[in-house]
């Protein structure tokens, strides 16, 4: 299963997320699932770093990834990561037995 979790502030901004584990739901690298989330995660961590200009904790290894931004950066990166949070949220009501979003206030 892939696990989706979001960092929230306090005041709800979100300041990062983790993504973690694989779908199990087709062969590796045919994996229609992990690639939805996979894509989507590269795009909004290049977005945050190359196009935003954050300085991220970013970590990127095989069925793993965790970007995290400065609380005073949430600003400059809510709409991207709500953009984000929306995608795997509909990912997971088209395909509850292989992905779980859950949040972590921080």
């Amino acid at each position: 299963m892939i696990c989706a979790e979001f960092f929230t502030r306090p005041d709800g901004d979100l300041v990062g997320f983790r993504i973690s584990g694989h779908s199990g739901s087709g062969v590796e690298g045919n994996d229609v699932i992990c690639a939805a989330v996979s894509s989507a995660a590269y795009m909004t961590a290049n977005t945050v770093t190359e196009i935003i200009g954050v300085e991220a904790q970013a970590v990127a290894e095989e069925g793993y990834m965790l970007v995290r931004i400065p609380a005073k950066a949430a600003r400059d990166c809510r709409v991207l990561f709500a953009g984000f949070k929306l995608h795997m949220l509909g990912l997971e009501e088209q395909y509850p037995e292989n992905i779980n979003v859950s949040y972590v206030e921080v």
